[in-house]
């Protein structure tokens, strides 16, 4: 791979290719990939999902909007970082096809910006209740009748996968989706791979999957444009656009950290853990008396956040850097933070965190009513949806169909689509979108 190509200014949707050297300079190519995620209802409906606490009241826990954001500027400061770096190291980058460190840093902000647009509501446990309605519930019925493949990328319900179609998604009066640049969606996808074959390999590109079989051919373009490494021929995989190993260590600092000073602000760990696990990434740059002089719990966090974000950011450059060849290559097989001289530490506080936080009475109980809702939404929409394309309809399915939106086809004739429609409008709502849903549904609305 060479990174003329993967920086591509081209468009989804575009014929033909875009030059970095006769870009606006008040607004990049790239800038407008940022504008255009900010401005789609898709990302804005993030405001109202789950991170870590579902439905939390309190105003400091993150949701999904406040992460990403987060996850963003963490991605921005890794791809300026970096860029620096490349360029230096590739001076005909800058010389002659004019790229800066900041279109580094802008793609990285960006894909970092959306990584989380396809989560359904409910956190991860929304994900596994989509799927769990294929595998183990009144989906099941619909196993006889799709590709192996189809049922899949249903049974794994992907958010990662789904975000790549909202991204790309043609529908009226919005052909080529949000209409990105090609690099940005190389960056945005960590894992170039189908849903079949499940984890090939132990390489970190193959963990989960990042396009439905809607979306095959798209991603193949993107990947063909980018000029993306195949890793291997027997499962369609390819190697990850360098820049995806930015995004994946910009959130994987933000949940590391940010999900700890949470569980601490939530009084579910202690204050005192916060000096002791995370003074150990940030030994060198720690003022104690700085920190003995802030007077709340809160200010206190959030001086050695900054500081472990800080370490984690310089050592994920650091290690990018000098795993660079390899990566362009598509051999490098790892996230660069467990290649981090402070993975020891990383482990402690995650562990920490899953005991503490994911696993409280409070995000277990949540997960459960999720569970509930999301199977109720399912079977009551895929049951209209496909009574309605067999001539069958109930007055009741009718109903239900006139509170379906009509951006999104659930008439398409074959099966896999419409029930991929179903779980993708399922996906799209909020937390509390979804609640009201369900109630709607079960009569108990007013």
């Amino acid at each position: 791979m060479n990174w003329a190509q993967l920086l591509s200014l081209k468009r989804y949707g575009d014929t033909n290719e875009r030059l970095r050297t006769a870009q606006d300079e008040t607004r990049l190519g790239f800038d407008v990939d940022y504008d255009r995620i900010v401005f789609s209802q898709e990302f804005r409906s993030l405001q109202d999902k789950t991170q870590v606490i579902p439905l939390s009241q309190t105003d400091f826990v993150h949701t999904r909007l406040t992460h990403s954001l987060e996850v963003s500027v963490v991605g921005r400061s890794l791809g300026r970082q970096v860029g620096k770096r490349v360029l230096e190291k590739h001076p005909d980058l800058q010389a002659v096809h004019g790229y800066q460190a900041n279109d580094f840093g802008a793609i990285v902000a960006t894909a970092a910006l959306a990584h989380d647009i396809g989560n359904p509501p409910f956190g991860h446990s929304g994900e596994k209740a989509i799927g769990e309605f294929f595998k183990s519930g009144g989906g099941q019925q619909f196993k006889a009748s799709l590709t192996e493949a189809a049922y899949q990328d249903l049974c794994d319900f992907e958010g990662n996968a789904n975000g790549f179609k909202i991204l790309t998604q043609s529908r009226a009066g919005r052909k080529g989706g949000l209409r990105l640049s090609y690099a940005t969606l190389g960056a945005f996808t960590k894992y170039p791979k189908a849903s079949l074959p499940k984890k090939p390999t132990t390489h970190i590109a193959d963990k989960k999957y990042g396009f439905f079989q809607s979306e095959k051919e798209a991603f193949n373009d993107v990947a063909d444009t980018l000029g993306l490494v195949k890793r291997n021929a027997a499962h369609s995989g390819y190697a990850r656009h360098p820049l995806a190993y930015l995004v994946e260590a910009a959130d994987d600092i933000c949940y590391t950290i940010i999900d700890f000073e949470d569980g601490i602000n939530l009084g579910l760990i202690p204050e005192e853990y916060a000096l002791e696990y995370l003074s150990k990434l940030i030994r060198e740059n720690i003022k104690t008396e700085n920190y003995y002089a802030l007077k709340t719990k809160a200010d206190r966090v959030s001086y050695l956040r900054a500081l472990a974000i800080g370490a984690l950011i310089n050592d994920a450059v650091s290690i990018f850097m000098a795993n660079e060849t390899a990566i362009l290559e598509g051999t490098f097989d790892a996230a660069l933070l467990d290649k981090s001289k402070y993975e020891a530490q990383i482990k402690d506080i995650i562990k920490i965190s899953i005991e503490k936080i994911y696993q409280s009475e409070e995000v277990i109980d949540k997960e459960i009513a999720g569970y509930q809702i999301i199977n109720k939404l399912l079977e009551v929409y895929t049951k209209a949806v496909n009574n309605n394309f067999k001539g069958t309809a109930s007055n009741y399915d009718a109903l239900i169909l006139k509170r379906l939106p009509d951006t999104i086809d659930f008439n398409a004739p074959e099966l896999y689509d419409r029930l991929l429609a179903v779980c993708h409008y399922v996906s799209l709502l909020s937390d509390r979108k979804a609640i009201q849903n369900f109630k709607n549904i079960e009569g108990v609305a007013f």
